[in-house]
């Protein structure tokens, strides 16, 4: 399978992008206003214009006014974005960028991970769904909105950025990535085993719907007898676009989700014609499968009963619309939940697969910083990491999380084993070693698409 593309940005779910522009507050004087329900507002303003004991940039006091009315609502999904953060924004929907290729969000005051994007930077070091980002390149995080974060982490490619992360059972580790072009290309497709079609989608932009019409087409020549879907690690996009996909698979006039309004009216949205594709397929999902992808998985599902192996999903259920401002800014904001078609809101709760699988341990195995090394006498998570990696491509080897002697002659053997210079050490070409095979080895024991293939084989008979 080809390697999926990735990048960082803000979790995007259902983004309607809107073309309509919004003129800010008219900030006259507080008497114009005393029947105005912002008076306080312009009072504030008045005053500090006023009385302030220094000059005031009348762009920053209405930058802030529209920063606060937005955080106050205590939304993640609810951002403002400046004229450069703003630009980056249209980037991630509908062209590449550079960066390392993550999807974040903001969480309990945390700027916490969704999804890396395969074969992206972030994925190959290793970052994890809920990963929490405490700082970038050592300057914490804490307090920032997910547009000031993600404009610390993206930059040119080439440029290096240390991110230092907090994962559950685990600990505080330290990445150093490398940042890179994060393509936009959506779909990957291959031929499998038995005739099987295997059909990656890793976001949901401008151009996936016809991405994915491609692949069907091209396997459909093929003729292929079952299809896997993988939505793993997709942390969704455009709603219109889950929509228009799930119509492939859905039969005409079934529902695909239904968009609930503040006021508790529903729009239910339909498959308006009949689906393009005919043979059996299973959903795989993990717990970076969000939004748009979990409109699709529960569309799938609960429309033409075909089944979900792998984890439980992410659980983002609102919907997003954005407006621009005359100077480029933007805002992002939620108008909407999004339910399934049975009318089930899994915000928060995620989608449960029907089939509960997960990856072997090693699958989990955080990055090692291939420009640190790790010696006889060193104590770490570190080393533990690099006792499991080993343990996993079959050395023998204590896993305490110390650098023994012991350690030290299973290092020499590898080192050995595949041609590299025989240090004891681990750094530099036997770190990325290290790595690289036991991300092959995940590779060729994906337990999730192993059991999808099992359960679309049952389905074919």
């Amino acid at each position: 399978m080809k390697k999926r593309n990735f990048f960082i940005t803000i979790v995007l779910t259902v983004i309607i992008t809107c073309g309509f522009t919004l003129t800010l507050l008219n900030f006259t004087s507080a008497s114009e206003k005393e029947n105005d329900s912002f008076e306080k507002l312009y009072s504030a303003y008045d005053t500090l214009k006023q009385e302030y004991y220094k000059k005031i940039d009348d762009e920053k006091l209405v930058e802030g006014a529209v920063k606060g009315m937005v955080e106050s609502l205590d939304d993640p999904y609810t951002s403002y974005m400046d004229l450069k953060e703003s630009e980056g924004f249209e980037e991630n929907i509908s062209s590449s960028f550079e960066g390392i290729g993550a999807e974040v969000t903001e969480t309990n005051g945390y700027i916490m991970i969704v999804s890396p994007i395969k074969g992206s930077p972030a994925e190959k070091a290793g970052l994890k769904p809920r990963d929490k980002i405490l700082k970038v390149d050592n300057k914490s995080v804490e307090g920032m909105s997910v547009n000031e974060a993600v404009s610390l982490i993206r930059g040119e490619k080439g440029t290096k950025v240390s991110l230092e992360i907090e994962r559950d059972g685990v600990g505080t580790l330290t990445f150093t990535i490398t940042r890179d072009t994060i393509p936009i290309e959506t779909v990957y497709s291959e031929v499998v085993e038995n005739k099987i079609g295997k059909i990656q989608i890793t976001k949901f932009s401008e151009n996936t719907g016809k991405e994915l019409a491609d692949a069907l087409t091209e396997l459909k020549e093929k003729k292929v007898k079952g299809i896997v879907l993988d939505l793993r690690q997709n942390p969704g996009g455009l709603m219109d676009q889950a929509i228009t996909m799930s119509n492939m698979f859905v039969d005409k006039g079934k529902k695909i989700l239904q968009v609930e309004a503040k006021d508790g009216s529903k729009d239910i949205y339909k498959a308006e014609n009949q689906p393009i594709v005919d043979v059996p397929v299973v959903v795989i999902t993990d717990n970076g499968t969000a939004s748009a992808a979990e409109i699709m998985a529960a569309a799938l599902n609960e429309s033409e009963g075909i089944p979900i192996v792998g984890e439980k999903t992410f659980g983002k259920g609102t919907v997003q619309s954005a407006k621009t401002f005359e100077d480029g800014s933007s805002m992002k904001y939620t108008i909407a939940k999004w339910l399934t078609p049975s009318g089930k809101w899994i915000h928060e709760k995620g989608i449960e697969p029907q089939y509960k699988v997960t990856l072997p341990e090693y699958a989990h195995l955080p990055y090692l910083n291939p420009e640190k090394t790790l010696q006889e006498g060193d104590v770490s998570t570190e080393v533990k990491t690099a006792e499991k990696m080993l343990q996993a491509l079959g050395y023998k080897t204590d896993v305490d999380g110390y650098f023994d002697k012991a350690l030290k002659n299973t290092v020499v053997a590898f080192q050995r084993d595949h041609q590299l210079k025989q240090t004891g050490k681990i750094s530099q070409d036997t770190t990325i070693k290290l790595m690289d095979l036991v991300r092959e080895k995940i590779e060729k024991n994906d337990t999730q698409m192993k059991k999808a293939i099992e359960v679309l084989k049952s389905k074919m008979e």
